[in-house]
């Protein structure tokens, strides 16, 4: 514990705060005490295909300006980073799970589909009635069977702040994964 002390002392002369991905952030008080703040905002993990990136991270800045801790791979991927295992391990802690589907992504040979397949392995572990999947649509396309035929999705077309705001609604009104 006294090692771990230290590194966050380290940390926090050099950059002001730590933040610990899903759990909170340390900082210190004008005071000079360490203060943990715990992170209370819902995970999204965004998932996307290169062509539609403008896309994923406008939906970034919306998600984090109204208050949830969205995943972005070019917000929170370091050099040297595992990404394949660090995208898993996003996915498992989050608390939503939202691809964008476009007309790129539904026929594009990519890790989305793999993002999408694990994604759908992770829902399987959730209590039925606790949403995990939103899935988003911004252009018109198709949304796979398997989605579609049993979560809702949501257009971000024609009316871009419409659609962010009818999934950020879902994002507050459902339940938060607990483990």
């Amino acid at each position: 514990m006294r090692q771990l002390t230290q590194v966050i002392e380290v940390f926090l002369e050099n950059q002001g705060r730590v933040a610990i991905e899903g759990l909170g952030e340390f900082h210190r008080e004008s005071d000079g005490e360490l203060r943990f703040t715990p992170q209370n905002a819902p995970r999204v993990f965004l998932a996307y295909v290169a062509e539609d990136f403008e896309k994923a991270q406008r939906l970034y800045d919306d998600l984090k300006r109204l208050g949830a801790d969205p995943w972005l791979d070019r917000q929170r991927l370091v050099p040297g980073q595992n990404w394949p295992r660090a995208i898993e391990a996003a996915i498992e802690v989050s608390d939503f799970f939202v691809p964008l589907f476009s007309r790129r992504s539904t026929v594009k040979r990519s890790q989305f589909h793999s993002e999408l397949r694990y994604a759908l392995e992770c829902a399987n572990r959730q209590p039925l009635d606790q949403p995990f999947m939103m899935p988003v649509r911004v252009d018109e396309c198709g949304v796979p069977r398997t989605i579609a035929r049993s979560v809702q999705y949501v257009d971000l077309f024609p009316d871009w702040d419409s659609g962010v705001a009818e999934l950020m609604a879902a994002i507050d009104a459902a339940p938060r994964r607990s483990g």
